[in-house]
């Protein structure tokens, strides 16, 4: 099912991309901000599997692990085409963790 889920939001995402694409065209005049990032972010807790699946992704982009990010716990790779950015993440357990106790508080507002 998961399988299927993913092929259905990719499929969804792809015509979205198109739609717009052409949205834009037909209306010149509308003003936009030149840039689309397309991401998708890891799902696990164990930052060593996470960080094996940006890697895996990285090697299929032929792209770096984007170290600006990791001081705050954010491993990343991307691939640009024009301002167009597909970005893939994995938020580390540490990050994870910070931003749990900087949020811990809201709930007893």
């Amino acid at each position: 099912m998961k399988g299927s889920t993913m092929r259905d939001d990719r499929t969804a995402l792809v015509h979205g991309l198109i739609d717009l694409a052409v949205f834009l065209v037909a209306n010149p005049d509308l003003p936009v901000t030149a840039s689309v990032t397309a991401r998708y972010i890891a799902d696990g807790d164990d930052d060593a599997e996470l960080r094996a699946e940006i890697d895996r992704i990285a090697a299929r982009l032929g792209t770096a692990i984007d170290e600006a990010d990791l001081p705050y716990g954010h491993y990343t790779t991307s691939i640009s085409f024009g301002p167009v950015e597909y970005r893939a993440v994995a938020i580390l357990a540490a990050a994870r963790a910070r931003y749990d106790a900087q949020n811990s508080h809201r709930d007893n507002n």
